[in-house]
């Protein structure tokens, strides 16, 4: 059996694993449950921070965005654009594209000068490549959101102030762009520009909202907007969403407090064989560089990676929680 055999072997059974997973995970009935039964508290309850969340998920629920701008709709240069701009870096698709390219390239040519297997070198690099950049992109999302829902209840929080001083909206906006910093401080000036060249404050907050794609600032989105179509005391409303997203900021620190334990085996436990085989690699290339170019090694190899892949993906989904 050559190798394009062993490989085509190895990549069909990953796709009936994940074919197999596609048709037996669906959503799990005590989910929807208490999805419901969350919804009746949430209707009936006297608590006034409980109702008003309610009011904003069954906003969120029923809203449909104007921009299809959000990652994974339209077609894949919009999400990828979409996804680079969230980043705040200022990269453009084709440096990303280029660093792929570069990246992958690199890794290939060292695989290649190791092992001499053409198609391992092609297959490895192509996944990094395309993998790497991916995971980095996210994680500079990540971390650009978290700083934006950190400084957010403190901007909210300033906003109610100008408004029970006296100022108007537009004008409080203006104030958070300037005393804020940060991401929403950069955020709401690109606010402010845009209703100063001529849209309206609620297109303005709707193009920010689909383009960052945080929940947060949907619901200060939604609020103004309700606000406006029913009136009531624009200050204590955003006060009450600020108390709401402090919570919610303070549950998901909970949640990640609780979680840092199972995510620490989880590092280790998937660390630890590329260590060991990194190790015993440099002790003794011989002993272990079969891995490179015989079949049987190979097809291990593979299928030690994809069941890896699997117990790493069950692992995150036990300890990501939504709120």
């Amino acid at each position: 059996m050559d190798f394009t055999q062993t490989l085509l072997i190895t990549v069909g059974i990953f796709a009936v694993i994940v074919l197999g997973y596609s048709a037996f995970s669906g959503p799990a009935v005590g989910s929807a449950q208490k999805r419901r039964l969350d919804a009746l508290r949430y209707r009936h309850s006297e608590n006034a921070d409980t109702k008003m969340e309610s009011q904003l998920k069954k906003a969120i629920a029923a809203r449909k965005p104007k921009s299809h701008h959000v990652a994974g709709s339209g077609s894949r240069l919009e999400a990828l654009a979409v996804r680079l701009d969230r980043t705040g870096k200022g990269w453009t698709i084709t440096q990303y594209v280029y660093a792929s390219l570069g990246l992958a390239l690199v890794i290939a040519m060292g695989i290649f000068m190791q092992s001499g297997a053409i198609l391992l070198s092609l297959g490895v690099g192509l996944v990094i490549g395309a993998g790497l950049p991916h995971l980095v992109v996210g994680f500079f999302i990540n971390k650009r959101t978290a700083g934006f829902n950190n400084k957010f209840p403190d901007g909210i929080e300033l906003l109610v102030r100008g408004l029970r001083s006296g100022l108007p909206v537009t004008e409080t906006l203006g104030v958070v762009a300037q005393e804020v910093d940060g991401p929403v401080g950069i955020e709401f000036k690109g606010i402010v520009e845009r209703i100063k060249i001529g849209k309206t404050m609620e297109d303005a907050l709707q193009d920010t909202a689909d383009r960052l794609g945080i929940p947060e600032f949907n619901f200060f989105c939604i609020t103004l907007a309700i606000q406006r179509e029913t009136g009531g005391n624009l200050a204590e409303t955003l006060s009450n969403l600020a108390d709401v997203l402090r919570k919610r900021s303070q549950m998901k620190l909970k949640i990640k407090a609780m979680s840092s334990e199972s995510k620490a085996s989880a590092y280790i436990v998937g660390s630890l064989p590329f260590i060991v085989f990194g190790l015993i690699y440099m002790i003794n290339p011989s002993y272990i560089g079969g891995f490179f170019y015989e079949d049987r090694l190979i097809i291990a190899g593979l299928g030690g990676l994809v069941w890896m892949s699997i117990g790493v993906f069950i692992m995150a989904k036990m300890v990501n929680f939504e709120i």
